[in-house]
């Protein structure tokens, strides 16, 4: 049996980014982040196959999901690009198969003030919350590994998600490169970030292979879903989803057993 790894990877996380300008297919200041997004995925996939896995899909999971450079990855990987057009988003290619999850450029939720580009899954919202807890991406494909008992072994990105990441499981490993500062970041040097992440993920994959439990994340029975959107026609728009409930102007609620019916919800309502 194949100890397959499956890598998740976002930009705003970059080790060095502020700006959404820096983030955007097209703009002048793109191009060294996403070069520095591709060299902190690449070595995450050369740490994680000298901790022992065998194969490794990458799911480039920001904005056009046209990001990384696929000739500068290691050869033996599969990288998925463009969107599945399917519920798992930005985990599109995840199934029971895969030995263990590693998140890499995972930034802050909106409502947190640890990133100048804090947001889940877009900038229509200002707060989503499951059970009560503020919500970012890596809440949301942190709970899409528990739906498939799949460990997540390792996060990286700024600091506030890497301490959201200990929250959920204090066994995962983190990667912090940088904090938000108000409108700006104070980062480590992108060449240290790509060590730490190539150190750090050879390390979570040697650890999750031998000890899987250890970094499984707990999926709760029942899902309360709290969403307060920027614009309040858009919680208007929501409240015609099956099972939604305006509760406010701009805020619905989404209850569900299965988180299935969760990741259904995001599709067609955020």
């Amino acid at each position: 049996m194949l100890d397959r790894i499956f890598i998740s990877s976002d930009i705003e996380g970059t080790c060095g980014i502020c700006h959404w300008d820096e983030t955007e297919l097209g703009k002048a200041e793109y191009e060294p982040f996403r070069r520095q997004m591709t060299a902190e995925v690449a070595a995450a996939c050369e740490g994680a196959l000298a901790g022992g896995c065998d194969d490794i899909l990458i799911k480039d999971a920001h904005d056009s999901a046209r990001n990384l450079l696929p000739a500068n990855l290691p050869e033996n990987i599969q990288i998925f690009r463009g969107w599945g057009s399917d519920i798992h988003s930005m985990m599109s290619g995840i199934d029971a198969s895969f030995a263990g999850a590693i998140f890499t450029g995972y930034h802050s939720p909106s409502n947190f003030d640890s990133s100048p580009l804090a947001h889940t899954m877009n900038t229509q919202n200002c707060s989503i919350k499951i059970n009560g807890i503020q919500t970012s991406e890596l809440v949301i494909n942190a709970f899409v590994c528990a739906m498939y008992d799949v460990p997540l072994l390792m996060v990286a990105g700024d600091v506030g998600v890497c301490e959201q990441a200990k929250r959920l499981n204090p066994n995962i490993h983190t990667v912090p490169v940088q904090r938000g500062c108000g409108n700006g970041t104070i980062s480590i040097h992108p060449a240290e970030a790509v060590r730490r992440y190539r150190e750090t993920a050879e390390k979570a994959v040697r650890e999750g292979i031998a000890n899987p439990d250890r970094f499984k994340i707990e999926m709760p029975n029942k899902f309360d879903v709290e969403v307060e959107f920027v614009k309040h026609f858009k919680a208007r728009r929501a409240s015609f989803y099956p099972g939604v409930r305006q509760t406010g102007p701009r805020s619905v609620l989404f209850s569900s057993d299965a988180y299935y019916e969760v990741l259904r919800f995001f599709m067609f309502c955020l």
